[in-house]
């Protein structure tokens, strides 16, 4: 079956900015492996990432962030997308609401969706509640995505595989499933 990784707000504000995120940080190591291997394979990365505009609701939430236009909405320098790949704006906790993301999927005859990046507990599982319902198999590499902290994490792991059939599957075994 066809796949595609998504990269999820891996963008300034929420790893070294605004959100500053410690664990943000550490799984770029992971990601930049699967990245590495997706392109080499020819699996299509999307990227997925806030981008907020003046009026957005969520900012009576959060706060001004990942401002349209702005250094903190760009995706981190490790991350840099290449040339092949996506780019998506997404206004909301849910990287598939009005971004394009189901329409794109389906062109490329995507059935298996990667989702990495954070927040685990907030944009990651409200997009594998998302991708589920739209009739996509959802697979979350643990070690590429991160919430505020590891409970946080783990539980919205163990959340998305109880009630969205998430798969949760290590890096090195999605890379070798392509090899």
């Amino acid at each position: 079956m066809k796949e595609a990784v998504i990269v999820i707000d891996m963008v300034n504000d929420f790893v070294t900015g605004k959100f500053k995120n410690e664990y943000a940080q550490q799984i770029i190591p992971a990601t930049q492996q699967l990245l590495t291997a997706a392109h080499y394979h020819h699996v299509p990365v999307i990227y997925c990432c806030d981008t907020h505009l003046p009026h957005d609701f969520e900012l009576k939430v959060w706060g001004e962030h990942c401002m349209d236009g702005t250094w903190g909405a760009q995706i981190i320098p490790e991350l840099k997308p290449q040339s092949q790949d996506y780019v998506l704006k997404k206004r909301t906790y849910c990287a598939f609401f009005q971004t394009g993301l189901d329409s794109l999927l389906r062109e490329l005859n995507v059935k298996n969706i990667i989702l990495t990046g954070v927040v685990t507990n907030i944009c990651v599982i409200n997009s594998a509640a998302a991708g589920f319902f739209n009739g996509y198999h959802v697979i979350v590499p643990p070690e590429t995505t991160a919430s505020t902290t590891t409970d946080k994490t783990q539980s919205s792991l163990k959340y998305m595989q109880h009630n969205y059939a998430t798969e949760i599957t290590a890096v090195k075994d999605i890379i070798k499933q392509w090899q």
